[in-house]
């Protein structure tokens, strides 16, 4: 049977009681694997600092990423902000929940396995949620990462947002992955001693709303 998003309801952005002016992209969170926690997007925070850097971005003192929030403060400050979440990945259509290797390329939640494993996918209809909302003006896909499966379906959305006056632009991973683009930094800057939450925060910074 097919994967879908474990929130697959909101993609599209029918749930939505006001008017982004943000949308943020990531790729995807599948519903199947055992363990998957997560209450809403980027909600697996034990290995994910969005919801840590995102705030401070506008309020520096703000941090989401702590014991006692849950998914309605993250739709609450969302909601406030006028940013609105979405995911490029549908649903994965060849993924069987049988066979071990697809449980295991999907509770990796590696983009690298997903392009590597499946070949049926139905994406998100970026381009047509930022058509049917005419105050995004600033969309973010929250990976810097080049995996050909979904540098093709951005490159629609940065194509469509330099004809439309939207500002679309990449951000560096919120993921645990983001390490490694710090251990390249910090070899070149050894007396450097940002923690990754800040790296990732720097990084976001100096790429929001620019």
């Amino acid at each position: 049977m097919p994967c879908p998003h474990k929130f697959q309801e909101y993609l599209n952005l029918e749930k939505l009681d006001f008017q982004p002016e943000t949308l943020i992209v990531g790729t995807f969170n599948p519903a199947w694997p055992e363990g998957n926690y997560a209450e809403w997007f980027y909600g697996r925070i034990r290995n994910n600092y969005f919801w840590d850097v995102l705030p401070r971005l506008i309020d520096p003192q703000l941090n989401l990423r702590t014991k006692g929030i849950d998914a309605s403060q993250w739709k609450l400050f969302c909601k406030e902000n006028k940013i609105a979440l979405t995911d490029l990945i549908y649903s994965i259509e060849n993924a069987d929940s049988e066979n071990p290797d697809h449980q295991k390329a999907l509770k990796s939640y590696s983009d690298a396995s997903i392009s590597n494993d499946f070949s049926a996918i139905t994406f998100t209809d970026i381009v047509g949620i930022i058509q049917r909302f005419p105050t995004i003006q600033n969309v973010y896909l929250t990976t810097q990462a080049k995996i050909e499966l979904f540098n093709a379906k951005w490159s629609e959305v940065e194509a469509f947002g330099e004809m439309n006056g939207v500002n679309v632009k990449r951000l560096l991973t919120p993921s645990a992955s983001a390490r490694f683009q710090m251990g390249d930094y910090k070899s070149e800057n050894p007396q450097d001693k940002t923690p990754l939450r800040n790296f990732i925060y720097k990084s976001w910074r100096e790429t929001w709303d620019k």
